[in-house]
């Protein structure tokens, strides 16, 4: 998780550079920014996702309430949330990938997106593994198989 956000962080930091120094190093802001949403409420919003993230990363690490605490329910439905998440980017990926250069859009918030939906299936997946009972994440349950070694008996008793 600690890997992502830092990755995400540096999409940040990398977008705020591009839009006020533009070093030479630094792909254009055009590229950075899909423009679905306006730049000064983007911004303030990835800077509340860092801060969340970060929360909920230390959450994890520390097994802390409210986010490192989690049920596997709560975890299985995180994870479900991220494949649904990276399937969107895969469609928009294939969009990009099969339209003209003209109007191909941009590819850096598509990668990001994926490191965010990375980062929701290993929050999701922490939730799960550090739950009390993993196997009852969306109902599963787990078979009990009966064997001759679950009666209760004396090993040290003679038969009679």
């Amino acid at each position: 998780m600690a890997v992502l956000l830092v990755l995400f962080l540096g999409r940040v930091v990398g977008q705020i550079l591009a839009a006020t120094t533009a070093p030479p190093w630094l792909p254009p802001m055009a590229r950075w920014y899909s423009g679905l949403m306006p730049y000064r409420w983007l911004l303030p919003t990835q800077i509340a996702f860092l801060v969340l993230m970060t929360a909920m990363t230390l959450g994890v690490y520390r097994g802390a309430p409210p986010l490192g605490t989690l049920s596997a329910n709560a975890g299985a439905w995180i994870v479900w949330a991220s494949y649904a998440y990276a399937l969107g980017m895969v469609v928009r990926a294939i969009r990009y990938a099969l339209a003209t250069p003209e109007r191909r859009g941009v590819l850096i918030p598509i990668v990001f997106h994926f490191v965010l939906a990375g980062f929701l299936f290993a929050y999701g997946s922490a939730a799960i593994e550090r739950s009390a009972d993993p196997s009852t994440a969306l109902g599963m349950t787990t078979p009990v198989i009966p064997s001759e070694r679950s009666e209760s008996r004396d090993l040290h008793s003679r038969p009679q």
